[in-house]
């Protein structure tokens, strides 16, 4: 079984930058997708990012298009997700996830794993 455990969420003023980091531990993750979803209060879960482990083909929300980047670490077997400009609306709980199932990396039914979530507070 995999567990995933995020770290990096922070309190930053609009405009700066944050990195969140996803370790995976567990088993080999090599054919999975990993994902972040955010969620913010009173909201329901969203998608923002996501990427397949091996292939390396990628998914960005419109809303993070430009702003925000997924990436990985295989030696560290850790997933990222650079985020630059923040705005208050990213002010939210950032999940990572991770699934073995073929389907939409957009969604969250492709994942069957989720870590423990990390706050992210953009506010000046």
């Amino acid at each position: 079984q995999v567990q995933l455990v995020e770290s990096g969420g922070s309190l930053v003023q609009p405009g700066d930058s944050l990195r969140l980091s996803c370790a995976a531990s567990g088993r080999d993750i090599s054919n999975y997708a990993v994902a972040w979803f955010r969620q913010a209060p009173g909201k329901a879960r969203e998608f923002v990012a996501a990427m397949r482990w091996t292939g390396g083909s990628t998914a960005l929300s419109d809303s993070v298009k430009g702003r925000f980047a997924i990436s990985r670490d295989n030696a560290k077997n850790t997933v990222y997700l650079q985020m630059s400009n923040l705005k208050p609306e990213d002010t939210a709980a950032y999940y990572c996830a991770a699934g073995a199932r073929r389907g939409s990396l957009m969604i969250q039914e492709t994942y069957d794993t989720w870590g423990q979530g990390t706050q992210v507070t953009v506010s000046s």
